[in-house]
């Protein structure tokens, strides 16, 4: 017979359940580097050119994107510098595009050097620097710790892997990695968008280009390319390119 008693420690293990279950889940607070101004100061020159209003606005997506995506180090320590710099290469395509939010990642891994397609750090073949994961890696991005720090640390160079994936994240968000950012692009743009693509991938597989070879690879990475030329060297590559860098500005710059 089932007494008063065993119904009562019955309900009341019910209630716990349920408090546990349905309980608010607080995030974990986030231990910000007591340098990173200064870090951002030195280090990234999109940042180190802004206003004091400027820098405030990029500050505040910085610090909103390190609230919502963890950086783990896989086999590398993640110094706050690396911290730092994966969250201004996050912040840098989108910064003039308001409440944007990479609900597309979870995590950054950080590695200490390249690696394969099977994410091995050891063997031969170990020859990519960047990825935005798929299947069980999806909502996960691993970064080259040495080729997130060498995107920022030489300034006269036109490539920035933490930013070419960062890209490839925003290509992803209307569900499709075709090198056509359509949660950015007006429609009425994109069947241009899509020729002047294919013509820069034209240019650069006959050599008569200065946007990296890489960006022949497809429509996917030449997007990615030119954009990471776009932010890093922003007067050279509207020298160069002068329609591409039209178009780019349409995609990313909301003033």
């Amino acid at each position: 017979m089932v007494t008063v008693l065993q119904i009562f420690f019955a309900l009341l293990f019910v209630l716990l359940i349920i408090l546990f279950v349905f309980q608010p889940r607080r995030k974990e607070a986030v231990a910000w580097p007591e340098n990173y101004r200064d870090l951002l100061a030195d280090y990234v020159q999109f940042y180190a050119t802004l206003d004091e209003e400027g820098k405030k606005a990029f500050e505040e997506k910085f610090e909103k994107f390190l609230s919502a995506v963890k950086i783990t180090g896989a086999g590398a320590e993640v110094e706050d510098l690396d911290r730092v710099l994966v969250g201004a290469a996050a912040v840098i395509p989108v910064y003039f595009i308001p409440d944007w939010e990479y609900v597309n990642l979870r995590e950054v891994l950080v590695y200490p050097g390249n690696f394969n397609t099977d994410f091995e750090q050891q063997g031969a073949d170990r020859m990519v620097s960047g990825m935005v994961g798929t299947g069980p890696m999806e909502n996960v991005m691993i970064l080259s710790k040495w080729e997130l720090r060498q995107g920022f640390i030489n300034s006269q160079s036109n490539r920035n892997t933490a930013i070419h994936e960062f890209v490839h994240l925003i290509d992803k968000m209307d569900g499709t990695l075709d090198g056509v950012p359509e949660i950015l692009l007006p429609r009425k743009y994109v069947a241009q968008w899509k020729q002047l693509i294919q013509r820069t991938m034209e240019q650069i597989r006959r050599g008569e280009s200065d946007i990296d070879a890489y960006g022949a690879t497809s429509p996917v990475e030449c997007f990615a390319v030119v954009t990471e030329y776009f932010f890093e060297q922003r007067e050279l590559f509207r020298l160069h390119h002068p329609e591409l860098d039209e178009m780019l500005e349409r995609i990313f710059v909301r003033k």
